[in-house]
């Protein structure tokens, strides 16, 4: 298994990347779905006085009919990725569907996502140091290759079918060493794709892994519901494991990549470790920046991720549907994230990631609270689009924001502390909604039992994390972080005046229009100045001399 994005953590997988995988942004190229780094590292510099950048742009790259697949480690490493996507969906329905049918209940699917996750909490920032202290592209091989057995075990345990209570046990065991292997899986993998693309185009390569995942989620669940009614669910664990096979093969294909000199010997000495800890937590924690989008990625990460959780929840308890349905809905979610990717070249190459962040999990947020109220399956289904769509801006935007603030020798270390805290919160949001959710209905089923369905905590649980979303979403979007567009004080753009439509807006870093002559269209000044006018109010031509009247705010008349 490739590791997906973080947002859309089928089970054991994460881009989280949260490689989100997942960011906003509009593309400049027909063929790529989001901006270049080079468009958001200026995006702002055209808001204040001088309205010229005041810091490094990247410069972006030529269009390509290609686009980033022009790159070919990185088109070998795509097109296996897809074929494991579609592995991570499969045995992601059938691990969910299973646990569902057997028990009917939150807790059990708590458990797998803790089960799945929790070992990442406890040894991400090993994996992350071991990341970048070893051979990256060995470490991918063996971790992918330690998958493809868990892989094979989860098959094994299905076909045999033993009763409920082992069945239930073994899964959870086979998960708790899938999360172990993916501690040090998530890290090599994430730093991957900065390694086969160029910076300016790191941008467009997170949005595209991010819309293959997606895609693959749209078909994925699908086609998985309608296998496990017609066949046996054996045949999706099956198709997971093979497509390791293609990963590996794909993997030892790309560049070597061998540990630092510096770093050897690194197991023998803890003030290593230590002081490797240290300094991503540094990175994180006292820069604004990295901080903001930091903490962006890990509140929608726990508050948004348990719809996904608990899908299978509202497919058999709310809508009283089979597992195709509940492939269908998964499907519907991941074809809202695509539209979602692809629209991102709709959204202006001025509109900054620290506005887009906060705006996209507070629309992320308002959606989910939607299907969650939602009893009508058809209702919650077109809701669904949405939702998919705004967890793709929402986790994309803030970990591309990540992946350009960091500097790739400390990447492995700096990506290790945020899958620490990202996977290992999704667990505490499954176990809110879960909490929550049976009290709130219980307190329903006793002063109001006409209310009262079987349904109904897991309504409210989801309902309740959506709101928290929507309440960071308003709270980022009122006081904002410049920081994680890479502005410093007094750079144009960067405004730290609180406001919730000035962060809705962003008008203060929308471009102003250039004044330029009418006969020979030369710039009467810089973009966004107000050009030098005489006592009559007339601006003269730099070029040819001809004037033009110019009104208040620097428009001709």
């Amino acid at each position: 298994m490739t590791t997906p994005p973080i947002h859309d953590h089928p089970e054991r997988s994460h881009d989280a990347a949260l490689e989100s995988g997942g960011g906003g942004g509009p593309p400049v190229e027909e063929d790529s779905p989001s901006s270049t780094a080079a468009e958001r590292s200026v995006v702002g510099a055209k808001g204040g006085e001088s309205g010229e950048p005041t810091r490094d742009a990247v410069v972006a790259p030529v269009p390509h009919r290609w686009g980033v697949l022009r790159h070919t480690h990185y088109r070998t490493i795509f097109i296996a990725s897809c074929f494991s996507y579609l592995g991570n969906w499969f045995e992601f329905v059938g691990t969910q569907w299973i646990v569902t049918e057997k028990t009917r209940q939150m807790i059990w699917s708590s458990y797998l996502g803790a089960a799945q996750l929790l070992p990442t909490v406890v040894l991400g920032l090993l994996g992350g140091i071991v990341a970048d202290s070893v051979n990256r592209r060995t470490l991918m091989v063996v971790t992918q290759a330690a998958m493809m057995v868990i892989a094979l075990g989860f098959a094994l345990v299905v076909w045999i079918n033993p009763s409920d209570d082992v069945l239930l046990r073994w899964l959870l065991v086979l998960a708790l060493a899938q999360g172990v292997t993916i501690a040090f899986n998530n890290p090599a993998w994430q730093v991957l794709t900065p390694r086969l693309v160029p910076r300016e185009e790191l941008y467009r390569a997170i949005t595209l892994n991010g819309i293959a995942f997606n895609a693959a989620r749209a078909v994925g669940p699908a086609l998985a519901g309608v296998i496990m009614a017609l066949w046996n669910p054996v045949i999706l664990f099956i198709f997971n494991a093979v497509t390791f096979v293609i990963v590996l093969a794909a993997v030892t294909t790309t560049p070597d990549a061998p540990a630092p000199p510096e770093r050897a010997g690194w197991w023998k000495r803890l003030d290593v470790m230590w002081r490797d800890t240290k300094e991503a937590g540094e990175f994180i924690f006292l820069r604004p920046g990295p901080r903001a989008a930091f903490l962006a990625m890990v509140i929608f990460a726990t508050f948004a991720t348990p719809i996904m959780r608990f899908l299978s929840m509202f497919v058999s308890n709310v809508y009283h549907k089979d597992e195709k349905v509940f492939g269908v809905m998964t499907g519907v979610m991941g074809a809202g994230a695509v539209i979602g990717g692809l629209l991102m070249k709709k959204v202006p190459a001025w509109y900054p990631k620290h506005h887009f962040i906060p705006l996209s999990m507070l629309l992320g947020g308002i959606w989910i609270l939607l299907f969650s109220l939602s009893n009508d399956l058809w209702i919650a289904g077109t809701l669904m689009i949405f939702v998919g769509w705004f967890w793709m801006w929402a986790f994309n935007s803030s970990m591309a924001a990540l992946q350009l603030l960091v500097p790739d020798t400390m990447r492995g270390r700096v990506l290790s502390v945020v899958n620490v805290a990202a996977l290992g919160l999704m667990p505490a949001g499954y176990f809110l909604a879960n909490g929550v959710g049976e009290f709130s209905a219980g307190m329903v089923k006793r002063h109001w039992p006409v209310w009262w369905d079987d349904g109904l905590s897991t309504q409210l649980g989801v309902g309740i994390c959506a709101a928290i979303c929507i309440g960071a979403g308003i709270v980022m979007l009122i006081w904002r972080t410049p920081e994680v567009d890479g502005l410093k004080p007094g750079d144009a753009g960067y405004q730290r005046v609180p406001g919730f439509w000035r962060g809705v807006s962003a008008a203060v870093h929308q471009p102003r229009p250039t004044l330029v002559c009418p006969k020979c269209s030369y710039p009467f000044a810089p973009t966004g100045q107000t050009p030098p006018v005489d006592e009559e109010g007339m601006a003269r031509c730099a070029e040819c001399g001809a004037c033009t009247r110019v009104r208040q705010g620097g428009r001709a008349v």
